[in-house]
């Protein structure tokens, strides 16, 4: 084996290890950031609603929000109920009617209210939902990585010995 052939054995087995390694790692973070995500969902007790619910979300009645998919459904709900509560106008447009009316106005002053926590309760159950595709991501890409890994070492491996073409 020239050394040119050493060098690339040496550069695959170091590489094919650090993938080897870094795979199951990063498969190891995104399933555990994912019971994360799953076990912060289900100590809030979010559950929909028995009934009132849109004909989209009419098969998850009663169900618990455990799940990335669940907290963007959840969150829809949230953002159709503020939409039929607010007449379509949103925080700022509410908070600039209540600036306008100098104030005062309690009935903007409890919609703006309104509005502030059903934002706040959606961004969040948002940031869930983003946080659950993340852990998918670090999971197939920690996979991908270790298949990649094993792959390497085994072509390194694999590289012809010419010790017997020596003179």
């Amino acid at each position: 084996m020239d050394a040119s052939q050493r060098r690339a054995g040496a550069l695959l087995t170091a590489v094919g290890l650090a993938l080897g390694v870094a795979g199951p790692v990063m498969v190891l973070r995104g399933r555990g950031g994912r019971n994360e995500i799953r076990g912060e969902l289900a100590a809030q007790k979010i559950t929909f609603p028995e009934r009132g619910l849109p004909v989209e979300l009419a098969a998850r009645a009663g169900c618990r929000v455990e799940t990335g998919i669940d907290a963007h459904a959840y969150a829809d709900f949230i953002k159709g109920n503020l939409a039929r509560t607010t007449g379509g106008r949103t925080y700022a447009e509410i908070t600039n009617e209540l600036h306008a009316a100098g104030g005062d106005d309690e009935k903007l002053s409890a919609l703006r209210q309104t509005v502030f926590m059903g934002q706040s309760l959606r961004a969040s159950l948002m940031s869930a939902y983003q946080a659950w595709h993340l852990t998918t991501l670090v999971t197939g890409l920690g996979a991908a990585l270790t298949g990649i890994g094993a792959a390497l070492l085994a072509t390194a491996v694999a590289l012809p010995s010419r010790t017997s073409d020596r003179p």
